[in-house]
């Protein structure tokens, strides 16, 4: 019985022209080799499956060929040197990749090192190999594979030219699918494509297993459904018709649906991020410009236009801003189906047809509502309509308008002046008369008063600010002046920074708007003399203590 080879490894490139999806790395690779301007240190980072490790085999067997000439005669993989870093990662292991570094290829020019996961080193690892990365010998290539370069040191990644793998496009992927299934004889639904390239996630190496496994499953005919069943992926007719239940506010159909999917083996989760990713289908699909956006098989996107033109944009926006806020909180949820039913019940809630009018407040009998201002000018005042578009034609607002004379222009001091006198006059009859409050209060009332503020500041967390207010004594001035004495000037300046929410406090309590305060620092009483010396120090000691002195004396003690 022959061994299976798997279509990962049988389909694997070995052209840089079978590279899929990266195009831009393997046209600048081979520009590199032709005008012989490739650097010694190179680093290949992107996710799984991209095809990193293969263009650095590929890279590595073109560098000899272009050196040695096409010969089949050539074994060019005893200069190819793999190393996996995952289980390699010690100091050890980078001191004896470098001592082979040393030792020139047998056969060919270069000898390539592949380093793959090179993340996974040790930092004396890294350390000990940054020396021979900086300078390495001419004969030697270094090719450093990763998954995650933020791990990187970056006294590496700044010795190293750089390559970003991009993750490969579903259409890409679908394309390279239907190849091989073509070489392979078996009969594969575009759809089913579609569906494997997005479960793959931008691998093609995950999508070339998918496919293997489904084509144990199916025999040599593949069809969604089957791919549907076995990687237990949701039908797109399922998010077609949730979304007909919804634009039809069918409650009913909708919860009956998502009990089915759970039923069915469904995760909750997967059918609201599912049809999160359908509405941004629809959305894409409204306009021409942007259907090629749209994620999905060609055969699908009659279907979807033909949707998209049943959804207006704020329905859409409006689920999907939902659903991605319930795929979020899924994982803290308690009750996680009652958080999706909930999403579900909130996008059919929204409208997607337009908004009907509201019914007007204004009675059918003709109303005037005229809105005067104070005249600038009494000569005239001008008097306009305006008809409200409404189901009651009979209604209009009449606006009194007044008339501010001719206009004013140019750059003169003049005319200046008096656009500033006009907006001052506008301003002045825009006010609106307040009356000001103007309560009688006692200390006894502030004091009172200032001490529930100092208490909400502390239940605020506040807690320095509270007490620097509670060290100031409170006292008044006259009937509307408040003045408060503090100990120095740092809480002189926390307490003026209070100064306006404080006072709006206080005024509110006191129903007085005329309280005003005043903030000064208490004057310091004459200080008295700072001890310094040694011999002041004893002058105060025997001032206080006068045995000091004739301990002094009796024992000959000096200072």
């Amino acid at each position: 019985m022959e061994s299976f080879v798997v279509s990962a490894l049988k389909y694997r490139p070995k052209e840089f022209s079978e590279v899929v999806g990266q195009e831009s790395i393997t046209k600048t690779l081979e520009n590199a080799i032709a005008h012989n301007r490739l650097a010694n240190a190179l680093l290949f980072s992107g996710p799984r499956g991209v095809g990193k490790t293969t263009c650095a085999r590929i890279l590595a067997h073109k560098i000899n060929e272009q050196s040695l000439g096409d010969s089949a005669d050539n074994d060019f993989s005893f200069n190819i040197f793999e190393l996996d870093a995952a289980s390699n990662n010690s100091v050890d292991d980078i001191r004896s990749l470098i001592d082979q570094v040393r030792i020139p290829p047998r056969i060919g020019t270069y000898k390539v090192y592949i380093v793959d996961e090179v993340h996974m080193l040790s930092t004396p690892a890294f350390n000990a190999f940054l020396k021979t990365l900086e300078e390495p010998p001419k004969h030697a290539i270094f090719i450093l594979a990763t998954t995650e370069k933020h791990k990187i040191l970056p006294t590496i990644l700044s010795r190293c030219q750089s390559y970003d793998f991009k993750r490969i496009g579903t259409k890409d992927m679908a394309n390279h699918l239907r190849t091989i299934a073509e070489d392979q004889n078996v009969e594969v639904e575009e759809t089913a494509l579609h569906m494997i390239a997005v479960k793959a996630d931008g691998g093609l190496r995950d999508a070339l297993s998918l496919f293997d496994r489904l084509i144990s499953f199916g025999g040599n005919k593949l069809t969604a459904e089957d791919v549907s069943k076995h990687l237990n992926l949701l039908d797109f007719n399922s998010f077609f018709e949730i979304t007909n239940s919804l634009l039809g506010k069918d409650t009913r159909s909708v919860l009956l649906q998502l009990n089915e999917l759970i039923n069915a083996g469904f995760d909750a989760q997967l059918i609201i991020s599912g049809l999160g990713a359908h509405f941004r289908n629809l959305l894409v699909s409204q306009k021409e410009e942007t259907i090629a956006l749209l994620d999905s098989s060609e055969e699908l996107v009659p279907m979807y236009q033909e949707q998209a033109s049943r959804c207006s944009i704020e329905f859409l926006i409006q689920g999907i801003e939902i659903a991605t806020k319930a795929d979020a909180a899924y994982r803290a949820a308690n009750n996680k189906r009652l958080l999706i039913e909930l999403s579900l019940l909130q996008i059919a809630g929204f409208s997607n047809s337009t908004e009907k009018k509201k019914p007007s407040l204004i009675p059918v009998d003709a109303i005037e509502i005229k809105v005067v201002k104070e005249e600038l000018d009494q000569s005239s005042v001008k008097e306009e309509t305006i008809p409200i578009p409404d189901t009651t034609p009979n209604v209009s607002i009449r606006i009194e308008k007044p008339f501010l004379g001719n206009s004013v222009s140019g750059l003169s001091l003049a005319a200046i002046q008096k656009k500033k006198e006009i907006k001052q006059k506008q301003k002045e009859a825009n006010k609106v008369a307040v009356p000001e409050s103007n309560e009688p209060f006692t200390l006894e009332d502030i004091q009172v008063y200032y001490d529930q503020y100092v208490v909400s500041l502390e239940q605020k967390g506040k807690k320095i600010l509270a007490s620097n207010l509670q060290i100031a004594t409170i006292d008044l001035i006259d009937s509307e002046t408040l003045r408060s004495r503090v100990p120095n000037d740092t809480i002189r300046r926390e307490i003026e920074q209070e100064k306006e929410a404080l006072l709006v406090f206080l005024r509110k309590r006191t129903k007085n708007d005329r309280i005003q305060l005043k903030i000064e620092v208490l004057e310091t009483e004459k200080s008295e003399n700072l001890i310094y010396t040694p011999e002041e120090k004893l002058e105060h000691l025997i001032s206080k203590y006068p045995a000091v002195a004739e301990l002094k004396r009796k024992f000959s003690l000096d200072l």
